[in-house]
């Protein structure tokens, strides 16, 4: 029994790296097949999240949103769904949802790249004109990984703006 399930999930980590291999090269359609695939196997966070952020490129926001919070149901401690969940929201203006969500990613205790939900913040504290708050979190990023361009560029314009 125990050798048949480490060869399912095995099998449905390899069924995952597929699907993203496939979402890396654009083909989408491929690549949910696939993640729906994987979590026939063995359900895990991270092939619901990334299931997720192939229905996001789709344009499939509400799905994208739902399986994040599938993600979530099987592994809290996994950031990635708070964060990912975080940023679709921002993308509908909905800021003051958004905040929650990424507040959480950023004390999840199983998440890499940690900058990402604190650009993230800084994303949703901008869209709410709360420029010291977004600049904080911006810096908070450059932090963690000062070679992330996009939280340089984010604060120097920020920066701009408010001088």
């Amino acid at each position: 029994m125990w050798l048949m399930s480490m060869e399912t999930l095995t099998r449905a980590w390899e069924v995952l790296q597929d699907a993203y291999q496939a979402q890396m090269e654009g083909d989408y359609d491929r690549a949910v097949e696939l993640y729906q695939s994987s979590l026939e196997l063995h359900p895990t966070a991270e092939a619901h999240t990334f299931l997720g952020w192939t229905y996001h490129f789709q344009g499939r926001i509400e799905d994208a949103i739902a399986e994040c919070k599938r993600a979530i149901e099987i592994d809290p401690d996994f950031g990635n769904p708070y964060n990912d969940i975080g940023a679709y929201l921002i993308e509908q203006s909905h800021y003051d949802e958004a905040i929650p969500w990424l507040e959480r990613a950023v004390e999840a205790p199983r998440y890499e790249p940690r900058h990402f939900p604190h650009y993230n913040l800084g994303r949703a504290y901008l869209g709410k004109e709360m420029y010291s708050h977004a600049m904080r979190c911006f810096q908070e990023a450059l932090e963690i990984e000062p070679r992330y361009s996009l939280a340089r560029q984010a604060l120097e314009t920020l920066r701009r703006m408010v001088n």
